[in-house]
């Protein structure tokens, strides 16, 4: 247990981290911010301000599918700063053994789950080639709005490098991305 002395204080830093966790997951569950205050011991305005703290973004969930990719290191550390989800990116190697180390089954079984964890999202970026844009808009797209960045006109057998800076702003038209912090 880690603790930290405040003033003649004891805090367990366990304790705050529990408590914490446990706000926002109720109210990640739809609770109230009052219902949770009740529940929890805390004031009311406590919970609004904790959510302030932690706040990434406003706006529909988003997901971001993208192969082959060149940069995907960058990509995924950009789209964790920009608060996406979920995100699916694989260079042509990777691709190519997801596609190798399964069986025909497991292949489709495997596409139709990840299908299914991206449609909880509301916007989905498709990163592809034009053909696998169309198909992947075809499987995921029901319902969502999906846009496609493409990579070429494919079928793509290497790495494309995908423009860092219009990943940024194709996420920033859908998203209020600044709240506020680090502005110049």
């Amino acid at each position: 247990m880690e603790l930290i002395r405040v003033g003649d204080k004891l805090i367990s830093l366990d304790k705050v981290d529990r408590t914490v966790r446990d706000i926002l997951q109720a109210r990640s569950e739809g609770r109230s911010q009052g219902e949770v205050a009740h529940q929890l011991g805390v004031d009311r305005a406590f919970v609004s301000r904790l959510e302030s703290v932690g706040e990434i973004r406003k706006g529909r969930s988003i997901a971001v599918v993208g192969f082959p990719v060149a940069n995907k290191v960058a990509l995924a550390s950009l789209l964790v700063e920009l608060g996406v989800e979920r995100a699916l990116l694989m260079t042509e190697a990777e691709r190519q053994v997801f596609v190798r180390d399964r069986t025909g089954v497991e292949l489709v079984n495997e596409i139709f789950r990840l299908a299914e964890e991206f449609r909880q999202c509301e916007v989905i970026i498709l990163i592809a080639s034009e053909p696998r844009i169309r198909l992947l808009r075809a499987l995921i797209g029901a319902n969502r709005e999906v846009i496609g960045l493409a990579l070429g006109q494919g079928p793509l057998d290497h790495d494309v490098a995908i423009d860092l800076g219009r990943v940024r702003t194709v996420i920033q038209a859908f998203f209020r991305t600044d709240l506020g912090h680090d502005k110049a």
